[in-house]
């Protein structure tokens, strides 16, 4: 009976995905700032030496339903005013459907004012989507007593079970010493996604906002081992298709250790989605954080919640000819 629970929800998540009206929708993680390039690309360059990130989000564990990997990597250029970055994604929503992005960007930074500046960046991605079809279980397959023993009549196997599309991406980012605002919109083509029918994907608009406040600015009372304690409350807010989310919540950076939580609720649904929780490691040039989304909506029973673990290390730095100013944001 089990199996064949996963087996109906493999179904229906890829119904929504890629064969009725629903949307296709963009994976998410909730260690925002451990996948920079991701969450925008305005990101590339603004840690100023070269960086390795890393995430994984394994998605509703007791369904099996969703595992994500991300790897980026990105640096600023003297030559190019601004940064480059490239990233990979690996997204498989069921065992049978999977989407591979692969995306490079460049992001110019411009200063504004003495304590002022602006990244503009734009993005290309092509992106591959595969569907298993074989694997697939419809509802007239189904019998009550024995399972999956009959063949299905409700929709013929399409021609095309992969196919690759261009796209592209564009974003901006302000920041100053303390604070950071930034807005980013992908899937500017909006390409068809069905397997079945004619489905384009909605353009995902992601903002973001926060800022950084020292709780001891006396750096001779710090400890030796502790560095400068400081919290950052932010927000992030994402739109895609029928779908608005918002994401609030602050972290308490006391190097090396960092604590965080944020809380994740859908406007269009009116229902809260997750607490989640994380806890962060931070030692000279290498973080790695673990952070868990414990579920409160309908499926809390049953989803398992979300797993999600991130490394990033900063790589040697090589000298710039001249100043440039690396934004202050969460590390996770």
């Amino acid at each position: 009976m089990h199996y064949m629970k996963k087996r109906i929800l493999y179904f229906l998540i890829t119904c929504a995905v890629c064969v009725s009206s629903l949307r296709a929708q963009d994976p998410h993680f909730s260690q925002f700032y451990a996948a920079p390039l991701y969450t925008n690309p305005a990101f590339a360059g603004t840690a100023v030496c070269p960086r390795l990130s890393l995430s994984y989000r394994n998605q509703w564990p007791s369904l099996g339903a969703f595992n994500t990997f991300t790897a980026s990597y990105d640096q600023y250029f003297d030559a190019l005013s601004g940064g480059i970055g490239v990233y990979i994604m690996s997204d498989a929503q069921s065992d049978y459907y999977r989407r591979n992005t692969a995306a490079l960007m460049y992001s110019l930074h411009l200063k504004l004012s003495q304590n002022v500046s602006l990244n503009i960046a734009a993005q290309v991605d092509v992106t591959n989507s595969s569907l298993d079809w074989d694997e697939l279980v419809f509802g007239d397959m189904i019998d009550p007593r024995y399972g999956v023993i009959y063949n299905t009549t409700m929709a013929d196997r399409p021609d095309d079970l992969s196919h690759t599309k261009l796209d592209f991406a564009a974003g901006a980012l302000v920041y100053g010493e303390t604070w950071y605002a930034g807005v980013a919109a992908s899937h500017l083509i909006r390409h068809d996604e069905g397997f079945i029918s004619y489905n384009r994907i909605p353009m995902k608009i992601t903002a973001n906002a926060g800022m950084r406040l020292n709780l001891r600015r006396d750096a001779r009372r710090t400890n030796s081992f502790f560095g400068q304690p400081i919290i950052s409350p932010n927000i992030i807010y994402q739109h895609q298709g029928e779908f608005d989310e918002l994401n609030y919540g602050v972290y308490l950076d006391w190097s090396p250790f960092i604590f965080g939580t944020w809380f994740r609720q859908s406007i269009s649904f009116e229902n809260s989605d997750a607490l989640v929780l994380l806890f962060g490691l931070q030692w000279g040039d290498y973080k790695i954080g673990y952070s868990y989304d414990i579920s409160v909506s309908s499926l809390s029973n049953v989803s398992g919640g979300a797993h999600e673990i991130s490394l990033s290390c900063k790589l040697p730095c090589p000298e710039k000819k001249k100043k440039v100013r690396d934004i202050k944001c969460p590390s996770f």
